[in-house]
């Protein structure tokens, strides 16, 4: 896929991602990796009104991957950091979002995860969700707290803060976003009558095998 087909489908999945209630405003960010670095979202604008050249190209250490056309570039996302430290961290994946859904960020706010007390917290990759402590966006301390949580994991919830979910494709990482509200939601609705009863660690582990025989969730575009 050339980089332009990749800045059309980071576009797209940007304002399907306000579109479905999983954003709101102009919060949230999202990148995809290309050769030599990423394209990210840029700060403050509109996913409305965003364009597939708005995008900035940097290397994983931030700096401009783009040609100097005399056109000064948009501004990168504040969070830039946190998907690059993130996609140097993990070179079997491919993009990154972060969004402040609600429900997951309720959760977040308390500090909490997500327990394995629906089978479907195995989307993420192992027998939970779990929530990093908070640090100040924008920060190395968020982005090393964040690849912490997410060490075996393809997504985790960020203290006070929100959500982050790694995927293949941005259209992988916008589906696990989806599923990881979902269960946020679920939980919180679950809590209203009591802590809800745990999978085992052994039930967690067949579902994951389930999963890994039917190659679920590996191919969303």
């Amino acid at each position: 896929m050339n980089e332009l087909d990749q800045r059309h489908r980071l576009v797209a999945v940007a304002r399907r991602m306000n579109a479905c209630g999983l954003n709101q405003g102009t919060s949230g960010n999202l990148s995809q990796r290309i050769p030599g670095g990423m394209l990210i979202t840029p700060s403050s604008l509109a996913y409305e009104t965003m364009q597939p050249t708005d995008l900035v190209a940097l290397d994983l250490n931030g700096q401009p991957l783009a040609p100097d056309t005399g056109v000064p570039p948009k501004t990168p996302s504040s969070e830039w950091r946190l998907h690059a430290d993130l996609l140097a961290s993990r070179p079997d994946l491919h993009a990154v979002l972060h969004c402040h859904s609600i429900h997951a960020t309720a959760l977040a706010c308390h500090g909490r995860g997500i327990p394995p007390f629906h089978y479907m917290t195995a989307v993420a990759g192992g027998h939970d969700i779990r929530c990093a402590p908070y640090a100040t966006f924008g920060t190395t301390q968020l982005s090393a707290l964040a690849v912490n949580a997410l060490d075996k994991r393809l997504a985790c919830l960020l203290a006070h803060h929100g959500q982050v979910a790694l995927g293949h494709s941005i259209e992988h990482a916008f589906h696990l976003a989806v599923e990881v509200e979902t269960l946020a939601q679920m939980y919180l609705q679950a809590l209203q009558i009591g802590e809800p009863p745990l999978l085992s660690s052994d039930q967690m582990a067949e579902v994951q095998q389930q999963f890994q025989s039917l190659n679920y969730g590996k191919d969303q575009s």
